[in-house]
């Protein structure tokens, strides 16, 4: 072999081991550009599986991996997104996926994730409190036909309160009462519940069976010819207008007229006042035995009647005399 042969062979060796060495460099180039990961793949049938990939885009991996999607199924992230740092694909029966919820959850920003756990305030705060006043009600006995009535308005009391308030991003989450002065006490309300006592008429009351005033000519009478009469006892006695019976001497009676004799009798509250009464033991006298309840007593009590007399002396007199009377009542 000449030497023309030999640098002609020493050549070719050498360019081959170059040529060798570019391609080796070449693959190493490449296999440094193409990133691998780990990319976790959530079957429909919740299968899980982690492939390495250099691959980025979801169709890619999945084909990839042989994995197609039926009609009936979806997958998430989308078919056409590029996988950066949510490393999972996951596949989903349409029937089972709620693409809105997924939309929501993936709409949440890092600054909104963030906001929720904001810092948290813990502050002392005090505030005047109302206290509410109560009532109170009291039960109280008497005759007549009077209402309840207030005996001590109520009043709020006020009280200052303390209490530890913490905020997270200027919102109240938990309030604590630390402590309380009390600035004003309340004062109860107070009703006086009157229970209204209706004295008895007594049991001997009847209905007449006869009218007097159909046959009596006195103006009492005619005023009540078409009202059927009870007929009841009276324990009867008199009085005057003096101060001894009366307490004054004006003569003027509860209902507001002036007393008349043998007319003005006071009967219990039981009976209105302008209720007619006849009886009969007085038919004499000079107003026919009719008279009219016009005034009161504190002594008269249902079962008691005072007529009127214009002296002391001839209500003395008069004495006490039970007698039968007929009652007109409008």
């Amino acid at each position: 072999m000449n030497k023309n042969e030999k640098a002609s062979g020493s050549l070719i060796k050498i360019l081959g081991i170059s040529l060798a060495l570019i391609f080796i460099t070449g693959i190493g180039v490449m296999a440094s550009n193409a990133r691998l990961t780990n990319v976790k793949i959530i079957l429909s049938n919740d299968y899980e599986m982690t492939v390495l990939t250099s691959k980025t885009k979801v169709s890619e991996i999945l084909e990839e991996n042989h994995i197609s999607l039926t009609s009936e199924e979806v997958v998430s992230p989308n078919i056409d997104t590029e996988i950066t740092e949510n490393k999972t694909i996951h596949i989903f029966n349409k029937e089972d996926y709620n693409g809105e919820i997924a939309e929501k959850e993936a709409a949440i920003t890092k600054e909104e994730i963030l906001s929720s756990y904001g810092t948290i305030v813990e502050k002392l705060v005090t505030e005047q409190v109302i206290i509410p006043f109560e009532t109170i009600t009291k039960e109280a006995t008497g005759e007549g036909t009077k209402q309840n009535r207030i005996v001590q308005n109520g009043i709020d009391g006020l009280k200052e309160v303390t209490y530890k308030i913490k905020y997270q991003n200027e919102v109240e989450i938990e309030r604590i009462e630390i402590s309380s002065n009390i600035i004003k006490e309340p004062v109860n309300k107070i009703v006086e519940v009157r229970t209204i006592q209706v004295t008895s008429r007594g049991s001997q009351e009847r209905v007449a069976t006869t009218n007097p005033a159909l046959t009596a000519s006195t103006t009492l009478a005619k005023t009540v010819q078409g009202i059927t009469p009870t007929v009841k006892t009276f324990n009867t006695s008199a009085y005057c207008a003096c101060i001894k019976c009366c307490g004054k001497t004006n003569g003027i009676t509860a209902s507001g007229a002036k007393a008349t004799q043998w007319y003005t009798v006071a009967a219990g509250s039981g009976y209105k006042i302008g209720t007619v009464i006849y009886i009969p033991a007085l038919k004499d006298k000079p107003n026919g035995g009719w008279f009219i309840v016009q005034d009161r007593g504190g002594a008269i009590s249902n079962s008691k009647l005072d007529i009127y007399m214009n002296s002391h002396t001839s209500a003395l007199q008069y004495g006490r005399k039970t007698l039968e009377a007929y009652v007109y009542e409008f």
